[in-house]
């Protein structure tokens, strides 16, 4: 089953899946709900879910799919290149992670290494993931702040959307510099957009 918001993608792999012996495409999805109620309809061997789309997003759907099916094997296909969102995916159950760059050249060969029982996740990616293993993760609510930071609102304008005291957000923004290593507030959010901490 394949599941992402832009069809042209969905048709390309397909495409790709029909001119395979061995494979067979059973469903298709556009949305985290569908992708749920997909699942309970077609039960397919392997879903290829992305992360971003309207609604419900793709670890969200891992989560429900997984919870109610613990054997589902779940190949995530993304443009985030993060460490983190790459973590998220895993924790929430999937078995693969894989660039929409690499698709052409790296699809199939995933397909069939999660199919035998592997994991896989890019190089690049396990290499970022290797080298903040011991790092302070970001709490939710440091997460939320960095959010609003990063739409550009100041720690006044941060502690009235949070409901929160100015004085907190200040004490947020100082462990979040030092967990980032950050030098300031831009640099702060330009790791963490980077890193897939908070989205674009």
């Amino acid at each position: 089953m394949t599941v992402d918001d832009h069809p042209l993608l969905r048709e390309g792999i397909a495409a790709v899946i029909e001119g395979q012996d061995e494979l067979q495409l059973v469903a298709e999805a556009s949305t985290g709900e569908e992708a749920i109620e997909r699942y309970r309809e077609h039960r397919p061997d392997l879903t290829l879910m992305d992360l971003q789309m309207p609604g419900i997003g793709g670890i969200a759907a891992i989560e429900a799919i997984r919870a109610e099916f613990p054997d589902a094997r779940i190949l995530v296909l993304t443009t985030y290149r993060g460490d983190v969102q790459a973590l998220r995916a895993f924790r929430a159950g999937a078995q693969g992670y894989l660039l929409k760059s690499e698709l052409r050249k790296e699809m199939l060969s995933t397909i069939r290494q999660i199919m035998d029982g592997k994991r896989r996740v890019p190089e690049e990616i396990a290499h970022e993931m290797a080298g903040h293993a011991n790092d302070d993760e970001l709490t939710p609510r440091e997460t939320q702040v960095l959010t609003r930071v990063a739409m550009g609102e100041a720690n006044r304008d941060v502690a009235v959307s949070l409901g929160i005291a100015e004085e907190t957000v200040k004490a947020h923004m100082k462990s979040i510099l030092a967990k980032l290593a950050a030098n300031d507030r831009t640099h702060a959010v330009a790791i963490a957009l980077r890193r897939g901490i908070i989205e674009p």
